[in-house]
């Protein structure tokens, strides 16, 4: 500890650091005032409640301010400047948490302690309401023998609930309510508790808002990708559902079990007893139908059949795979025709009498093919392998890209078949034995179908429920998006021989990942939804965590919660905003809110931090002086003088704060009537040269990321881009590039992290690791380089030049070449060689970063040292960019 106070005490440039601004939630025009009562000492974080706030300085002490009402002292209920939590003192604190009416700290060590309102155990303290100082936390690892201690990272508290982040990334938790993501009816909780759902996840950060809760997990590797079963062992319904939309067919793994529905043992007996057994045959990786092209046969047109699309979305924690076959097998066409054909007759006829009138009996279902569907009155557990042989059939036939839709209609066949199928039986009659009339057995499937259509409906996004009922009387109860009249060119597509084509998305790195922040990263949720807040598309609370869909691949590194709504910060320096927003307080205007979109902020340059009150959000922005802007957005109360209705909603966009007197903003944390600021004074420039640093990386990353998505990604998908060895060589330039990219992603959301800690330069992972940058420079630089020699853009075909002079604007723009009559080759040499530019950013900041510092003061062996390095670094960078250059 001693040790660390000496760092902290040796920063270059701490001086004027750190300093505490408060504003006044509700108002724009409200000048910022210093905390009343606050010395001199540099605060490194700060959390803030409903009614009082607390302190974390650089050398780990706490302090609490305003309202303290279960102080047992009355001078200290309300007192007049923050006062010292005495029960801390010689632990050396490391990060601070505030709830409501509640306070957390988290040691060095990985102890946790409480104090506050404790009326739902939120301070895991067993019958009392109150507790007046910081009390330490037991938490134990149940599972191990003997019971071990945990050590927990970070602490996120609610209102009536506590969530603490282990350090082997696994979320506790303690309190009452739903938001606590345990198995449990009992609260409340006092002894932390392990939330299971997610355990084996490694998870990055939590947050807490009123009544909800959030993760940011890390994306699992695909070899560790598992298959699951058909269908959830605990509700029975389908864990892959699918949507037929005229010529596209959806298919979603987005099933939540609707947990905070309580069942009867009858009830669960029931769907117990009509669940379908879980099919053994599973893909061997995600997203994958076939692995290898398929044998072709001739095939007649068929009568008259749709061609769609499949789309289909991400896997959830588990991410579960289509339930289908993985191997191949060969059909004649004929066979397949007949087995389209059939089901699709038979299911129309269906349809016409339904919609008729006049009583007429359904006529008994026949086997289709053969072995290849059987009785539809047998047990459901027989239907998918029949219906794995049909999708091979239709596979085949014509291809992988049209397999995927015969898939899709398959398992829409598969929920014709469970309609279809005999209603659930007394215990002890086997099913398909039973003599049910025709009408009886119409009442008895109308009656199932109605309540298995409700129980769906609570594990289902509302917004799919809505499309659903406004397309419920169009739709044909038929094998939707099955193709037919298959066009030669698909077939001469889906029989060509593809180049392997590169993967833009790096695989784990290993040394990178474990210095930096990871970006693939996915939402998880859970607790009361009634705002929306959850981001699920509905307004229904999760007992259990739940992964927002609609975030994947967004590369979210930062979540923060609100009272109702949530955030999440993206490495593109974008912010997605859902739940409440009766005050504006999301950024945006767009409808639903219920499920995550863009804040639309007034900022070229982006968005690095961000902050959720009650009511009201904070963005924190880059400038174009690299002096950070603050934006505002919510809840506006009415002035003296002013005629505003009671109910005003407050500030339709965000709204740029004056504060560009303050100094360098580098965090913001918000409460309910109150937000603060930390901010630091630009001491010899060494802030200002940090921020730079920081906001040119952020801002090289989203020109990177745009050139891989609007210009690379787009270009090796096209079917002819060249020679083998050109593409090759191409090929080699993107993977490089991709790897680059990530890296760049990485740096940049390290330094955002590091702008909000102490700012020591020595930690810089730029000055520590400067080799794992270079590797990848010099990796890069190698690539094009070899490409260029080779003949370069030159060499591409046709339809990749067409495709470049077509986006020569877009590539002029993204180059920043300004010249006109500049030739389409010497845009793509500026653009490509981007990264060699940014070399020479490095150096240039780092040398600024070197002057910094007074050699002659006290620590001059440090000082000299740290100057040293720098020098150094900046020479390396440098030496590489002139080699890039130069070749």
């Amino acid at each position: 500890m001693d040790s660390k106070k000496r760092s902290s005490a040796e920063a270059e440039g701490s001086k004027e650091r750190g300093l505490v601004h408060v504003w006044q939630a509700g108002s724009c025009s409200v000048t910022p005032e210093r905390l009343p009562g606050w010395g001199e000492k540099t605060v490194l974080q700060a959390a803030l409640g409903v009614k009082h706030g607390v302190l974390l300085t650089e050398d780990g002490a706490v302090y609490s301010f305003g309202t303290l009402s279960w102080r047992s002292e009355p001078a200290e209920i309300c007192p007049s400047s923050p006062i010292l939590e005495n029960a801390l003192v010689g632990q050396y604190v490391v990060t601070v948490a505030a709830g409501s009416f509640h306070s957390g700290a988290v040691t060095e060590s990985g102890v946790v302690y409480m104090w506050g309102e404790n009326s739902a155990g939120q301070c895991a303290v067993a019958n009392q309401q109150c507790v007046p100082e910081p009390s330490p936390v037991s938490i134990s690892d149940s599972e191990t023998s003997p019971l071990i201690a945990v050590r927990i990272l970070q602490l996120a508290c609610g209102e009536e609930h506590t969530l603490a982040l282990s350090i082997s990334r696994e979320i506790w938790a303690w309190g009452t309510g739903c938001q606590l993501g345990l198995m449990t009816t009992t609260f409340p909780v006092t002894k932390p508790q392990k939330v299971e759902h997610l355990a084996g996840r490694v998870v990055l950060q939590v947050a807490c808002g009123a009544f909800h809760s959030l993760a940011l997990v890390q994306c699992l590797p695909s070899q560790d990708l598992k298959p699951v079963p058909e269908r959830c062992t605990q509700c029975s319904q389908l864990l892959i559902t699918m949507t037929d939309k005229e010529d596209h067919v959806i298919i979603s793994d987005s099933h939540c079990c609707p947990l905070g529905v309580t069942l009867s043992e009858s009830q669960a007996e029931n769907q117990a007893s009509t669940a379908i057994s879980p099919s053994t045959e599973t893909l061997d990786s995600q997203g994958e139908v076939f692995g290898n092209t398929l044998v072709q046969h001739d095939i007649p047109a068929p009568n008259k059949l749709n061609v769609g699309n499949v789309q289909t979305t991400g896997g959830d924690a588990m991410s579960p795979q289509l339930d289908i076959i993985g191997t191949m097998e060969q059909s004649s066409a004929r066979n397949t025709s007949s087995a389209v054909n059939e089901p699709a007759q038979k299911l129309s006829d269906h349809s016409r009498r339904e919609n008729s009138e006049n009583g007429e009996k359904p006529v008994p279902s026949q086997p289709l093919i053969g072995e290849a569907i059987p009785n539809l009155h047998s047990p459901p557990t027989t239907s998918t392998s029949a219906l794995n042989s049909l999708v091979v059939s239709c596979a085949s036939a014509v291809g992988v890209r049209v397999a995927a839709t015969y898939e899709a209609g398959a398992l829409s066949l598969k929920k014709v078949m469970n309609f279809y199928s005999t209603a659930p039986c007394e215990p002890g009659v086997q099913a398909g034995s039973s003599s049910i009339g025709p009408e009886g057995l119409k009442d008895s499937r109308e009656e199932q179908v109605k309540q298995e259509s409700m129980q769906g409906k609570k594990s289902s996004s509302l917004v799919d429920i809505r499309e659903e009922e406004s397309e419920g009387g169009s739709r044909r109860l038929s094998l939707p998006g099955l193709l037919s009249q298959v066009s030669p060119r698909l077939l001469r597509k889906a029989a060509r021989v593809k180049t392997r084509t590169v993967v833009l998305t790096p695989t784990y790195s290993g040394e990178a990942d474990a210095l930096l922040p990871s970006l693939r990263t996915e939402v998880w949720t859970w607790g009361k939804g009634k705002e929306g807040q959850l981001g699920h598309g509905d307004v229904l609370p999760r007992l259990q965590p739940l992964c927002v869909k609609c975030l994947d691949g967004k590369e979210v590194i930062h979540l923060e919660a609100g009272g109702y709504h949530s955030l999440a910060l993206t490495a593109k320096s974008q912010v997605y905003s859902w739940g409440s927003n009766t005050f504006g307080q999301l950024g945006h205007s767009d409808f639903p809110t219920t499920v995550p979109r863009l804040a639309k902020v007034n900022s070229e340059n982006g968005v690095w931090s961000v902050a959720a009150g009650q009511d009201y959000s904070l963005f924190l922005v880059d400038t174009e002086d690299f002096q950070p802007g603050l934006y505002y957005s919510g809840r506006q109360d009415p002035t003296e003088g002013d005629n505003l209705p009671e109910n005003h909603s407050g500030t339709k966009t965000p709204v740029l704060l004056s504060c560009s007197k303050l100094g360098y903003i580098s965090r913001v944390t918000a409460g309910k009537d109150i937000y603060l600021a930390l901010v630091d004074k630009n001491i010899m420039g060494y802030i200002a040269s940090l921020h730079e640093l920081a906001a040119t990386e952020r801002r090289f990353y989203s020109k990177l990321s745009d050139i891989k998505s609007q210009i690379l990604r787009p270009l090796l998908s096209l079917e002819n881009l060249g020679t083998a060895s050109t593409v090759q060589l191409l090929q080699e330039v993107a993977g490089r590039f991709s790897k680059l990219c990530y890296l760049i992603g990485q740096h940049g959301a390290s330094l955002s992290s590091f702008l909000q800690g102490v700012k020591e330069a020595r930690s810089l992972v730029i000055l520590k690791h400067a080799s794992l940058f270079l590797d990848s420079y010099t990796e890069y630089c190698t690539s094009i380089t070899h490409f260029l020699v080779m003949g370069g853009f030159q060499l591409l075909a046709k339809p990749a030049i067409d495709f470049l002079n077509k986006n020569q604007e877009l590539l002029q723009d993204l180059s920043e070449v300004t010249d006109e009559n500049i030739q389409l080759i010497e845009i793509l040499n500026t653009l490509f060689f981007l990264p060699t530019r940014r070399l020479h950013n490095y150096a240039k900041v780092l040398l600024k970063l070197a002057t910094c510092f007074e050699v002659e003061k006290e620590g001059s062996r440090i000082h000299t040292g740290l100057l040293e390095n720098l020098s150094w670094k900046n020479d390396g960078f440098l030496k590489e960019a002139r080699a890039s250059t130069a070749v």
